[in-house]
């Protein structure tokens, strides 16, 4: 951490902003762009106030640049985008991605993403990813030059590997099916908090109700006119407070879908150990198969049956030139299988040893990320029904002096 770029400099994504323009078919298109600013910390311990360095980004440039990293960086957990459009909402609440509640959220959540992306330190040396902090022109054309996307492992041949690997690492495997569960975990938790949310509107606006009838009664009572009025001010004051605290409730939730996303992630590391673990069988499977062609051309004897031996007994044996010429290209080819094998071999620990450290890592986050987030939630769940019985006392105090 001692590298950590945010040590650095400072980084926020300060603002959103809705425009319009034309999209790569020429098609006019509504967008939101997020403005980047950042700030040396130099100059600043020196005494000295730094200028702001500010440049705008579109969503699709925060997806283009998590793409190269994933695929530059297949051995880390690399941090999740915040979500392009609403999920998991209770049905009061928009689930337009132009809404500015949710705008505002996903720009907390774009900078989360960047801090997390500084603060790692593997991902925070990346040039590309300073030049997408600094660089406005040409960062897409200098993301490109680097060819990631051809690095990229199709979806096909990741599935392809998944069932077709012969000996899995049992860690590997164990933390798919972790990062399986802990999505299915989250994903219900968010389900269910969207429900509460739902009934939890309701009970309030059933006070707002009270509020109402309560200040309609006073109107046609003498005696009890002030401690009706009184009660219902109270209840409307209660109800009213609702869309803040629900909206309050949605950074904790985005603080869930967050790990919801890190899933995935999780499931990225996964898939490309298994494709280097398929990649290496395949590569040892052949160079036993030449080994075997080699010793059956050296002997003159076919262990296993082929087209090739049965063709040799049909139309004769090869000359002894021709044999000699065969042994000496499969001493080559396995040479080479050899040193492929042992580089592949080596290529696999350096990644099981990187990946495993920056998993551990994650979890030492995660655990502390989510123990804040829900004693948060349940500190603002007691503050919550503390005020309901304050309300109520408020309105029974009311009812006494009447």
């Amino acid at each position: 951490m001692e590298d950590c770029l945010l040590k650095k400099i400072e980084i926020s994504v300060s603002e959103a902003e809705k425009r319009t323009g034309r999209n790569a078919v020429n098609m006019q298109e509504t967008y939101t762009a997020y403005l980047i600013e950042t700030r040396a910390v130099e100059s600043q311990t020196e005494g000295q106030c730094s200028p702001v360095d500010s440049l705008w980004r579109r969503y699709s440039e925060f997806e283009l640049l998590r793409n190269y990293l994933l695929v530059t960086f297949s051995h880390i957990v690399v941090p999740p985008l915040p979500e392009k459009r609403a999920e998991f909402v209770w049905h009061k609440l928009s689930a337009d991605n132009m809404d500015p509640d949710f705008v505002e959220r996903r720009r907390i959540g774009l900078e989360n993403f960047l801090l997390r992306v500084a603060s790692h330190p593997i991902l925070c040396q990346d040039k590309i990813f300073y030049s997408f902090l600094t660089q406005e022109g040409g960062w897409k054309e200098m993301v490109n030059e680097t060819g990631f996307q051809l690095k990229a492992d199709s979806r096909l041949k990741a599935l392809s590997a998944t069932f077709r690997v012969k000996n899995p690492d049992k860690r590997f495997t164990e933390l798919k099916h972790y990062s399986d569960e802990l999505q299915s975990v989250i994903s219900h938790l968010l389900r269910v908090r969207a429900r509460v949310a739902d009934r939890l509107y309701g009970v309030y606006k059933v006070h707002g109700n009270y509020g109402r009838v309560f200040s309609e009664w006073s109107a046609i009572e003498r005696e009890m006119g002030d401690g009706l009025q009184s009660a219902g001010h109270h209840m409307d004051v209660y109800s009213s407070s609702i869309d803040d605290i629900l909206e309050e409730e949605e950074h904790y939730a985005d603080q869930l879908k967050e790990y919801l996303f890190y899933a995935e992630a999780l499931r990225a590391v996964c898939r490309k150990h298994e494709l280097m673990q398929y990649d290496l069988e395949m590569a040892a499977q052949d160079l036993t198969s030449k080994k075997q062609q080699c010793e059956e051309l050296a002997t003159g004897t076919v262990k296993t049956f082929s087209l090739k031996g049965m063709t040799s007994k049909l139309f004769g044996q090869e000359t002894p030139e021709q044999r000699e010429a065969k042994i000496k290209v499969l001493e080559e080819q396995i040479h080479e299988g050899e040193e492929q094998l042992k580089s592949k071999n080596l290529e696999g620990r350096d990644f099981v040893k990187t990946a495993w450290a920056d998993i551990e890592r994650f979890k030492e986050q995660k655990n502390r990320d989510l123990k804040e987030a829900l004693i948060s939630y349940a500190v603002m769940q007691i503050s919550m029904c503390k005020k309901g019985i304050q309300v109520w006392t408020n309105a029974k105090e009311c009812f006494s002096k009447m």
